[in-house]
């Protein structure tokens, strides 16, 4: 199954806390068996699970919920809490109202906020916002980043409905992996914004919350899996085409993955329709299709029992040296540096906690 790989710079964002501590990250990295040379590569990625083990090795190594990327350390347990306090809450509008002010409760919590604004459609849009400067502890904008996925996939889950995205801004300049949030956050979204802030329509503040406590209880004992790396589509046309491959590739047939022409067809659209489409989304039908081989390829040989040959004909290549050279183009380096040695032993978690809080395929993307 292919799922969506994590940039290397997340990887170090999330371990720059840590190191700001003065921890040791090279077990840490041990632990969610990530070789540490990969660090160096740009274009190198990890699967979910190598992210999620390095997540809860964080968690434990920094004994706080905000992985030594806030001003205050955030006590285990916190988000639990908060989760509780706010299971009582008749619709999502009063939970995120809840939880803001929960948060504002602690000395350098995050300052979260909700607020229903009129879009430039003229439609209520709900706006929530992170607005706290963590800048001199997140330099990576890590923290401020898995918040607004946090919520939304929070409050998703709590509905139990979906909640696409309309847009998404950030508060500082376009990063070097600023192609990386489109896949990220499923949505449009800007940079040099006043605040950072995720923005859906209203009318969803009004649904009301489904869970109960024993699902709440499963759920943050899943954390972080369930909420940072369960990745939701978003709506975008880049997304359809993504989801298309993806579904062509789990069918674990001899078949070549479809042309632009035949997932055009399932789209319902001409293939030069489809192809503007992708331009104005900044993208195109081979660079979706090389992620999609790329992360199918990184999941294979980050589980470490696939022989190449196998892989390479799986995804698409008729020979080796062919996969060989793309994958070097893909991830800067060989199959070799990503082929697993075996399960990694790391810390283990203690207690349900927050996705970050204890730790996006949260943080997966393209290329």
């Amino acid at each position: 199954m292919s799922r969506l790989t994590i940039a290397m710079h997340h990887v170090r964002a999330a371990l720059s806390g840590a190191r700001r501590l003065g921890i040791d990250t090279l077990p840490l990295l041990q632990a969610a068996h990530i070789p540490p040379l990969l660090l160096g590569d740009d274009r190198a990625r990890v699967t979910p699970d190598q992210f999620t083990r390095l997540i809860k090795a964080l968690h434990h190594a920094t004994d706080d919920e905000f992985l030594g990327l806030g001003p205050t350390p955030s006590r285990r347990g916190t988000f639990a809490m908060m989760c509780h306090a706010c299971l009582g809450c008749p619709d999502l509008g009063a939970v995120l109202d809840r939880a803001a002010r929960f948060y504002g409760l602690f000395p350098g919590g995050p300052d979260l906020a909700i607020q229903t604004v009129t879009g430039g459609d003229g439609t209520d849009e709900a706006v929530f916002s992170v607005r706290s400067d963590l800048r001199p502890y997140d330099e990576g904008h890590f923290l401020s980043e898995c918040l607004l996925i946090i919520w939304h996939r929070l409050s998703s889950w709590l509905i139990g409905r979906r909640i696409p995205l309309r847009w998404a801004r950030f508060a500082y300049p376009a990063p070097a992996h600023a192609r990386e949030y489109d896949v990220l956050f499923g949505c449009p979204v800007r940079f040099g914004a006043r605040y950072t802030a995720a923005g859906w329509d209203a009318r969803w503040l009004a649904a009301p919350v489904v869970r109960d406590e024993d699902a709440l209880t499963r759920m943050l004992r899943r954390a972080p899996a369930d909420l940072l790396s369960r990745r939701d589509y978003g709506t975008t046309v880049a997304d359809q085409v993504r989801r298309t491959l993806v579904q062509a590739l789990r069918a674990e047939s001899a078949a070549p993955l479809p042309d632009v022409s035949a997932v055009a067809a399932r789209l319902a659209v001409s293939p030069a329709t489809l192809r503007r489409r992708l331009r104005a989304e900044a993208t195109s039908y081979q660079q979706l299709k090389d992620a999609v081989r790329r992360d199918a390829a990184i999941a294979s040989l980050a589980a470490g029992q696939e022989p190449i040959a196998e892989l390479a004909a799986r995804i698409g290549f008729s020979q080796d040296t062919a996969f060989l050279r793309a994958f070097r183009r893909w991830t800067g380096t060989t199959p070799g540096a990503y082929r697993s040695n075996g399960p990694p032993d790391g810390p283990k978690p203690s207690g349900p906690s927050c996705p970050v809080h204890s730790g996006p395929e949260v943080l997966g993307q393209r290329s």
